[in-house]
């Protein structure tokens, strides 16, 4: 398979690839010096399997002129409209979209919705008490004091050990603690941005659309869109 991709890259011939499929074309040699993408669970694997391949784990799909990759299914129905877009232009892509019920308008820099787990955190640990208590009052003000308190411990050795435990901060674990509430909020409820910010304890509304943003890659709005709750359908 390998062989017939590179003789086939050799006659000029355009190869795109889904979700992990970018695997395939990596091991070919057809990626080395390009940026690329795969799905965002693979991503880190991808990187390290093939150093000379640029990774990018934030976009739905790269388009190198002949080699094209794309993240996810779902992306990979994106990449195929992007192609239809260039070979024969918006109106047939439009139409094309229509008929294959999706949108025209996602474009290949929109990040990838990834889902952002916590680190685990071995079963016993002294450190199961705290993360309990800072997911039951995220929407507090919660300071390194505060954590370290909850466990006993000085600032310094809790911060230690926490990283032993977790590989991360105990403020970074916060943050992500809070932009995971957020998620669940604009998935499950109507909310305003302004009520979830203070749920999910962030400062102000600014400071959750820039926080969320960095983390997740989309604004608050944008992840509501594509992963909140739709009302159901009235009977008659």
């Amino acid at each position: 398979m390998l062989e017939a991709l590179r003789v086939a890259a050799g006659r000029g011939t355009r190869i795109a690839s889904i979700c992990v499929g970018a695997f395939v074309l990596a091991a070919a040699g057809l990626l080395d010096g390009l940026a690329a993408t795969t799905h965002w669970i693979a991503a880190e694997t991808l990187a390290k399997r093939f150093p000379l391949v640029e990774v990018r784990p934030d976009v739905l799909y790269v388009d190198n002129g002949q080699f094209l990759t794309s993240a996810g299914a779902a992306a990979g129905l994106d990449l195929c409209l992007h192609m239809v877009r260039r070979d024969h232009g918006s109106a047939v892509a439009a139409d094309a979209a229509r008929l294959s019920v999706m949108a025209l308008e996602r474009e290949g820099g929109q990040a990838q919705f990834i889902v952002h787990e916590q680190p685990p955190v071995p079963r016993g640990s002294a450190l199961e008490p705290v993360l309990a208590w800072i997911e039951d009052n995220l929407g507090r003000d919660i300071t390194l004091a505060d954590m370290a308190a909850q466990c006993g411990m000085s600032e310094r050795t809790f911060s230690r050990r926490f990283r032993e435990q977790t590989g991360t901060t105990p403020l970074q674990w916060l943050l992500r603690a809070r932009v995971r509430r957020a998620q669940y909020l604009l998935e499950n409820t109507d909310h305003g941005v302004e009520r979830i910010a203070g749920q999910a304890g962030f400062g102000s509304p600014t400071a959750f659309r820039e926080r969320f943003k960095r983390v997740v890659g989309t604004t608050p709005q944008a992840y509501r869109a594509s992963f909140g709750a739709r009302p159901r359908a009235r009977a008659g």
